[in-house]
């Protein structure tokens, strides 16, 4: 029997939406619960690829998510951006579960800044396999944008797997998900974050988040999501050469669950 066959029902048995996992990544941006549609940072090569565009220098990234409760549902992730004449250039890999069911997705992305305005475009190979069952590979492609209305206000849109490749013989299809959001920073030291997002074929997931920047080195990240509801808390650290973030999720399915990222820079 054809893995893709049996696709849809071991995904639902992890607890999967949509038949694909998320890939958003960054310790930053789970503190601030994933609403991260307008966050500028090395991690939007996972999020909103725009928010690579004002990258100035070459910046390696790397994250773990490391779920107690649910061994098999651990993502790791790591990424490079590099800066060009015409753009940044990012390149990177992800890798959700273990040797009885995976999901892999190698990405390459493009992003610019155009005046006020940043775009960004993405191609992704992600491939399924499950342990006897053997595997699936699809292309997707990804775009997004961010938009900064005045010094305080910025707004972001991304839509992920917008080709939405067929990922078993039944028209299963990878999951085509809209995320548009609005970031506000009263003062130089908070940001604050609210975004929606679509799947087409599921309900509408909010998610919030708040960054207060309490030190010149040092920040405190806090989030809340909606559908299904899952609170977050976060802590990063910054020197010159190096970021590293910490971040604690608590939903009701999987207890709690941890995240940690480092971002270097690789120009002395």
């Amino acid at each position: 029997m054809k893995f893709w066959l049996l696709f849809p029902l071991l995904t639902s048995t992890i607890g999967i939406s949509a038949q694909s996992v998320s890939t958003l990544m960054g310790a930053r941006a789970n503190g601030m619960g994933y609403a991260s549609a307008c966050l500028i940072d090395e991690w939007g090569l996972l999020n909103n690829i725009a928010g690579i565009a004002s990258i100035e220098s070459p910046t390696a990234v790397f994250a773990y998510d490391l779920k107690p409760m649910l061994p098999g549902a651990n993502r790791i992730a790591s990424a490079v951006s590099w800066p060009v004449k015409f753009g940044v250039l990012g390149g990177g890999v992800f890798r959700f579960g273990d040797d009885l069911y995976s999901e892999s997705v190698l990405s390459i992305g493009f992003s610019n800044k155009f005046g006020l305005a940043a775009l960004g475009f993405k191609a992704n190979y992600i491939q399924y396999r499950a342990e006897g069952f053997g595997t699936k590979g699809v292309f997707t492609l990804s775009f997004g944008g961010i938009a900064e209305l005045t010094p305080k206000l910025s707004v972001g849109a991304y839509i992920t797997n917008l080709n939405q490749p067929k990922i078993s013989i039944d028209g299963d299809r990878a999951p085509t998900l809209l995320t548009a959001g609005v970031s506000f920073k009263p003062t130089d030291k908070i940001i604050i974050a609210t975004e929606l997002e679509k799947d087409l074929d599921y309900a509408t997931r909010w998610r919030t988040g708040l960054e207060y920047t309490f030190h010149p080195k040092f920040c405190a990240r806090t989030g809340f999501n909606h559908q299904p509801s899952a609170a977050f808390f976060g802590m990063g650290f910054k020197t010159k050469r190096f970021n590293l973030d910490y971040a604690l999720q608590h939903s009701v399915n999987l207890n709690l669950s941890h995240q940690a990222s480092v971002n270097y820079n690789l120009t002395k």
